[in-house]
């Protein structure tokens, strides 16, 4: 069983939870709980702006701002950056103790509060590297469009079905 990331970088999906034998997303609403959370999510960030650019140029600058790449953290209380800001989350969690915010709902703001300090990695920190193994061995996991056949699920999900997994849809663009 493959760990794949879908959309951006960050969160990893075991691939045989997420994608039936013909290489489709599989029923949303079947999924884990934890797995079907996270796609939804993916879903609605892709094509946002990174989460460090926009605290330094703000909404009425949001075209300043880089495309968020990566993703850290839970659902709704995530951190999307860029590969410029990517270094800075990093060593704010390895470095200055964002680890022990590591699982928790607070770890998007305590970043930002960090970040808005106006504190960053040295830049002897350096990059994060990403290597991707055996990616040809792999249906197109990276593709958007897989996002889109996960939003499209979750916009047939009943009402009831919406209310048992207390999720908000309505803020999918789809």
């Amino acid at each position: 069983m493959a760990k794949v990331s879908i959309g951006l970088r960050g969160w990893r999906f075991d691939e045989d939870v997420v994608f039936d034998e013909d290489g489709s997303v599989g029923d949303v609403a079947g999924m884990p709980e934890d797995t079907r959370n996270r796609l939804l999510r993916l879903s609605a960030l892709l094509g946002e702006p990174c989460s460090a650019c926009w605290l330094v140029h703000g909404e009425d600058d949001v075209e300043q701002c880089n495309m968020g790449d990566v993703v850290y953290g839970e659902p709704l209380a995530e951190v999307l950056l860029c590969t410029e800001h990517e270094p800075d989350f990093v060593y704010w969690f390895q470095e200055e103790g964002g680890s022990a915010y590591a699982g928790s709902g607070t770890l998007q703001d305590e970043f930002f509060e960090w970040f808005a300090e106006g504190n960053r990695a040295p830049e002897s920190f350096g990059s994060v590297d990403h290597v991707d193994e055996a990616p040809d061995d792999l249906p197109d996991p990276m593709a958007a469009d897989r996002l889109d056949e996960v939003a499209e699920q979750a916009a047939t999900l009943k009402e009831e079905e919406e209310e048992a997994l207390d999720l908000d849809l309505d803020g999918l663009d789809v």
